[in-house]
């Protein structure tokens, strides 16, 4: 299940620092992160460490957006908590379809928006229950960030 921790928080990673020193080649043979690289970033897994950007061209896994990064860390480091501050709107989807598969808990400072998807479940750590709507997710966030 995804967990939201809204607002400031101690002992929260940042996705992209934490991507540049500890990814793994292997992360990208991986279909599901294939799939957020294409939708985030708009680029295309080649092989080794070879991402094809419509905008940059042959790319390392370290060029890719600091959102797209902190989603990867997030799917493949779920004991951490991560900032998704840095995960633009385009990763609200990708943050609920990690929630799927994997317990995790993310920071935000600002108000990701979640109506297209509803219902969902997100749990709000600030208040301790599961939320399932855009309007209650949005009252409740308005109260910590």
């Amino acid at each position: 299940m995804l967990r939201i921790h809204f607002g400031e928080a101690e002992n929260v990673e940042y996705g992209p620092s934490w991507f540049k020193y500890n990814y793994k080649p292997e992360w990208f043979k991986d279909p599901f992160v294939q799939e957020m690289v294409k939708a985030v970033d708009d680029s295309t897994y080649i092989d080794g460490l070879v991402i094809d950007s419509p905008v940059l061209g042959p790319i390392p896994p370290e060029r890719l957006s600091g959102g797209v990064k902190t989603l990867i860390m997030i799917y493949e480091k779920p004991e951490l908590v991560f900032d998704a501050t840095s995960c633009g709107q385009n990763c609200a989807k990708w943050l609920l379809e990690i929630g799927k598969k994997k317990d995790v808990t993310v920071n935000l400072e600002y108000m990701m928006m979640f109506d297209e998807y509803a219902p969902f479940e997100i749990f709000v750590t600030n208040e301790g229950h599961v939320l399932n709507n855009a309007e209650d997710l949005f009252l409740t966030a308005a109260k910590y960030i």
